[in-house]
């Protein structure tokens, strides 16, 4: 099994060191937090990235709310409240923020107990990551070429990735012959994140503009798509990045399997469709400007959401630690929560 020699997130001491996904692929730097408007503002600008490791970095975002509040439960929670806020389509982040601040508050705000709890989600999302790359590769046919969206790496998440470490893992077992990996507009995920992942892992890849998909499927030349989640519902609607409905559409049109990899953490249990999902907007200039220099006609309407959703009927299966779920999508994402006592 190959081995990662970075991490998009770690608590070192009492800090919480980022690895700045702004700067890639050309500059490698850290970004370090110590209070909670630093985990705020880092959520928000996508310093940190991906709905795991937004989770993972909120976790400990609790941690310094906690510190701040000085025993003040109220100030606590208008802390907490404020990290869910940084960008609400993301259903990790308000789990992870909930699960520790429960604890917190359950220990009278005690650090260690908190630093422990957002320990421990970090270690479980590796895990499951493992976990989910090795259900999700026995999808894969020996000499498969396959294409992903955004960015679902070790960048993406506390370790390894979903739609990437399923793709890692099964590069690791010789079954894939090639990976295409979209670009991703406005903000390049594709090209800046997960390109460097791909290069850094040895993986044969190509780049290629989001458009360029629709042929390459159409052609026959992709045998799978994967991809991940920032939100599912418990009908199987998948909210994810802004693009992936078009690619569901073409890929049901030319019957090619079409696969969304998360966690379970990233299923809404209690939101019952897409149709609910509060989808974030982003500024203008992510689409007017590149890299601050301007692209598009001064006084242009921009219309930038972040993500769109991706109808059940639509999708193939949805890879987790706990087992591929198909249709029907609510009958069978009941019967998870029932079981996992959510």
């Amino acid at each position: 099994m190959m081995k990662e020699d970075f991490k998009a997130l770690e608590m070192r001491g009492d800090e919480l060191v980022l690895l700045d996904q702004r700067l890639l692929p050309t500059v490698v730097e850290d970004f370090v937090c110590h209070t909670v408007e630093d985990v705020y503002f880092a959520i928000r600008d996508m310093v940190v990235r991906g709905a795991p490791a937004i989770g993972g970095a909120a976790g400990y975002g609790v941690l310094f709310a906690a510190r701040e509040a000085k025993g003040d439960i109220e100030a606590f929670r208008r802390s907490c409240e404020h990290l869910i806020a940084a960008r609400p389509t993301a259903v990790n982040l308000s789990w992870a923020v909930r699960r520790v601040a429960k604890v917190a508050e359950e220990s009278g705000l005690d650090e260690e107990r908190i630093r422990a709890e957002a320990d421990a989600i970090v270690a479980e999302d590796i895990a499951m990551n493992h976990r989910i790359g090795e259900i999700g590769s026995s999808l894969i046919r020996p000499g498969a070429t396959i294409l992903t969206h955004c960015n679902t790496g070790a960048l993406a998440t506390c370790g390894w990735g979903t739609a990437l470490g399923v793709i890692k893992t099964a590069w690791s077992k010789g079954l894939v012959k090639h990976v295409y990996a979209d670009e991703t507009r406005p903000r390049f995920q594709g090209a800046r994140l997960t390109a460097w992942e791909l290069v850094r892992a040895g993986i044969p890849a190509t780049l290629i503009p989001d458009s360029a998909a629709a042929t390459l499927i159409r052609d026959g030349r992709i045998d799978c798509v994967i991809l991940g989640a920032d939100r599912i519902t418990a009908n199987g609607d998948v909210a994810n990045k802004l693009g992936t409905f078009a690619l569901s559409c073409i890929c049901k049109l030319y019957g090619v399997p079409f696969y969304s990899a998360a966690p379970t953490s990233t299923i809404d249990f209690d939101m019952a469709s897409g149709d609910m999902i509060e989808i974030e907007e982003r500024p203008q200039d992510e689409v007017t400007h590149v890299n601050g220099s301007q692209v598009a006609a001064s006084g242009i309407g921009v219309y930038n959401p972040a993500f769109d959703v991706t109808p059940h009927s639509n999708v193939t299966g949805i890879i987790t630690e706990e087992g591929i779920i198909r249709e029907p999508y609510d009958v069978n994402i009941a019967a998870l929560r029932r079981r996992l006592g959510r």
